[in-house]
């Protein structure tokens, strides 16, 4: 039986006990009082399963024995902490798209003066290579190439400097 069938039950249960004079009309008083108690039990029963439910639910509680009022006391402690918690994760999930925005932002500056700069190789041996010789226009765009080369392996060798001294 899952737990909406358990308030499902209480309900209907409950409707049948404020609706004593039909459903236990034919009854005795005594068979009255009974059905009543029983109804009764069955309810905290089903308060009693809650509590443990919950109790099992709360980690600093799990397994333990508690008093219904300590049961709530770790209970509101437990949702309080976990709302901190929660705050805390939308924080640090804000401050990650920030930073993920700012990044995306800079790799577009990045690659728009990378493709700046090889458009800008490109289009100086064009007009080198127009304007003078062949041989002249293979050399200029092999110094452009050696030029953008230089730059990278400038930066690798700065990098592995680094690593070497640390």
């Amino acid at each position: 039986m899952s737990d909406e069938d358990k308030y499902l039950d209480v309900d209907i249960d409950s409707d049948d006990n404020g609706d004593t004079d039909k459903s236990t009309s034919g009854l005795t008083q005594a068979d009255k009082r009974a059905h009543h108690n029983a109804l009764e039990r069955k309810r905290r029963d089903h308060i009693k399963d809650c509590f443990f439910g919950l109790r099992d639910s709360v980690p600093t509680l799990q397994g333990e024995k508690a008093s219904r009022a300590q049961i709530l006391n770790k209970a509101t402690d437990y949702i309080q902490f976990m709302k901190q918690k929660n705050q805390n994760h939308q924080s640090d999930i804000e401050d990650i798209r920030k930073e993920n925005y700012q990044l995306e932002l800079q790799l577009k500056t990045l690659e728009r003066t990378r493709n700046n700069l090889t458009g800008t190789a490109t289009s100086e041996n064009i007009d080198s290579s127009t304007t003078t010789t062949t041989n002249s226009g293979r050399t200029t765009r092999n110094k452009a190439k050696r030029e953008l080369q230089s730059d990278g392996n400038d930066e690798q060798k700065t990098d592995t400097k680094k690593v070497k001294a640390e």
